[in-house]
């Protein structure tokens, strides 16, 4: 199963921009962007930082392909 993630939606929706983001949870705007596209999945601990820097819990952000809450 695939993971999926929202976190491009929340991150546009509050105008946070994406090296912002990325330098908060301490990667590189490149991996900010393959995360955002699917490309990459997170560790759990750079999951849950994001989670935190949204202060979403983590099913908000991350789900199973065709399990969405």
């Amino acid at each position: 199963m695939k993971v999926i993630n929202h976190i491009k939606e929340i991150r546009e929706a509050r105008g946070i921009p994406q090296n912002t983001m990325a330098k908060a949870v301490g990667v590189s705007r490149q991996t900010m962007t393959a995360i955002e596209k699917g490309k990459y999945n997170p560790s759990l601990e750079l999951s849950l930082k994001i989670a935190g820097y949204f202060e979403l819990p983590f099913e908000e952000i991350f789900y199973l392909e065709g399990k969405e809450t």
